[in-house]
């Protein structure tokens, strides 16, 4: 399976995005983007509008990566260039559990996925965000992978077994 050399990785907070493109990056041997580091800074503080745009507009730039985050800021900048979306699609109890389960595991630290300076927290706008996600942000998604990416890869992951059949053929694929 040739998933081409720019990967785009969507999905809600919790569905495993940024184990996947880790995953992918151990198997590929291609960069792994975070855009969560790209947008927070330390304290939590969010990177302006326009430092962001510039920010992803040069990761996209380059010849190879895997990015992983969904931001519709960006969306259209990472929908033009990459080679390959993959839409993580789990239902919103087991991305609640998830991050449920990650805050508790990860407490007062950094992830490797986050800026330096945001341990993990957990707060209700937060949990509203993912609770929402498959009715807010999951069509609005859908139907900019849908326009923008007719003539590229295009991967739907509804469970963790299709998740792994994906790992697996990609592995299976590579000399």
């Amino acid at each position: 399976m040739d998933l081409g050399s720019r990967i785009m990785i969507l999905g809600s907070a919790g569905s495993g995005k940024s184990t996947l493109a880790t995953q992918l990056s151990k198997i590929t041997g291609v960069q792994v983007i975070h855009l969560d580091r790209f947008f927070w800074n330390p304290g939590w503080v969010q990177t302006p509008g326009d430092e962001m745009d510039e920010k992803v507009l040069n990761a996209a730039s380059q010849d190879s990566w895997i990015i992983d985050g969904n931001y519709f800021r960006t969306l259209d900048i990472r929908l033009q260039r990459a080679s390959c979306v993959i839409f993580i699609d789990f239902n919103k109890y087991l991305c609640l559990y998830r991050i449920i389960k990650r805050r508790f595991q990860n407490r007062g630290k950094t992830r490797h996925d986050m800026a330096e300076g945001c341990p993990e927290k957990l707060d209700m706008p937060f949990l509203k965000w993912v609770w929402n996600y498959p009715e807010h942000s999951r069509p609005i998604i859908l139907t900019n992978i849908d326009e923008a990416c007719k003539d590229k890869v295009t991967i739907i992951i509804k469970n963790q077994k299709e998740l792994k059949a994906l790992l697996e053929k990609v592995e299976r694929a590579l000399p």
